[in-house]
């Protein structure tokens, strides 16, 4: 098996370092960030603050109705100091589902029906939150900052048009693990956020329960080409394969073969 190191405090360094350049580079002072209270958004969040200065970073709550750890997204930015406005997603939410199918039959006569979906409605939620951050974004002048990182990537453990849609991709190239060894480099921020179990925060489950593994298995077979278990590792590619779309931008199909006119 081949060997990986990895520099937690070298890649938080550079990845600081990677933000200002970045924003010299684009013309930018500001960022907004979702803020849920996991790993990744504060890791990201501490991260923007030391690049540009916690005035400069806007962290945006964004519960769907009621969310039981809101606290700990409230505790990200008290410990950063950063700017924070909590937006609640539900009355779009709830809009939407009367708008559709979702709550009553509403087709009109020639028209198809929606069919209910849990999975579609999970879905609705990063959409709808990227879509809010958007607008907040855009009204402030700012970037916004992408907090997924490269095992849900990996896994398709993301939504199209919602977490994926960002300015910029902060934790794009770390995996899971890698992220919590970087935030652990962070003194100033809450240890127990930095090593909380990843949820998605609206199927009741943990995102490990959900994917059926674990990220320390989807970290080895990414950095060492496999955790030790070759069904696993099949799994883990055959969930690569399926899901690279969402790593891509759209196909574009053309009307001639390369070389017609």
């Amino acid at each position: 098996m081949k060997e990986y190191r990895f520099d937690a405090s070298a890649a938080r360094d550079g990845l600081v370092e990677g933000i200002r350049k970045l924003a010299r580079e684009q013309g930018f002072q500001r960022v907004v960030i979702g803020i849920s209270g996991g790993k990744d958004s504060t890791v990201s969040a501490a991260l923007c603050a030391r690049a540009l200065g916690r005035e400069n970073v806007y962290g945006v709550m964004l519960p769907d109705g009621e969310q039981k750890d809101i606290h700990d997204s409230l505790r990200v930015c008290a410990a950063l100091g950063i700017r924070q406005r909590t937006v609640n997603i539900g009355a779009m939410h709830a809009a939407l589902r009367a708008a559709t199918d979702q709550e009553a039959p509403a087709a009109k006569e020639g028209e198809f029906s929606i069919p209910v979906s849990r999975e579609s409605d999970i879905n609705v939620g990063p959409r709808l939150r990227m879509t809010t951050l958007r607008y907040i974004a855009q009204s402030l002048g700012a970037r916004l900052v992408g907090t997924g990182n490269l095992s849900e990537a990996t896994v398709g453990y993301c939504t199209k048009d919602g977490d994926t849609s960002c300015d910029f991709s902060l934790l794009g190239a770390l995996t899971s693990v890698e992220v919590v060894q970087v935030g652990l480099t962070m003194e100033e921020l809450p240890r127990d956020l930095v090593v909380k179990t990843p949820t998605d925060g609206l199927s009741g489950k943990s995102d490990e329960e959900r994917l059926g593994l674990s990220y320390q298995d989807i970290h080895s077979f990414i950095r060492l080409g496999t955790c030790g278990n070759p069904e696993t590792d099949e799994k883990i590619a055959r969930k690569e394969r399926a899901n690279m779309h969402k790593r891509r931008m759209p196909v574009m199909l053309r009307p001639f073969e390369e070389g017609e006119k």
